[in-house]
């Protein structure tokens, strides 16, 4: 399953909404992937969410795969879009 989203906080994914995009992505059984352009990235990983440097307004895919992806994809698209928690 594949959801494009767009970062919609007011820094973008800095340190504490990265630590909650991987945190939630952990709960999952599924493989999840996040793309930005051409860099794709594990969405369970701090470091490499933290180093695609994702700022307000960036457009973001996120693939997951396994038994629970659909939820796994809701719950991230819900964290992003409601600004992980911020303003």
């Amino acid at each position: 399953m594949v959801k494009e989203v767009v970062i919609k906080n007011k820094f973008g994914l800095h340190g504490r909404p990265a630590s909650l995009l991987v945190t939630t992505a952990q709960k999952f059984q599924a493989d999840i992937k996040l793309k930005k352009d051409k860099i794709t990235v594990d969405a369970k990983s701090i470091l490499e969410v933290m180093s695609i440097a994702c700022a307000k307004g960036t457009p973001l895919v996120i693939r997951a795969s396994g038994v629970d992806e659909n939820a796994a994809l809701d719950s991230l698209v819900d964290l992003i879009d409601n600004k992980f928690g911020e303003e």
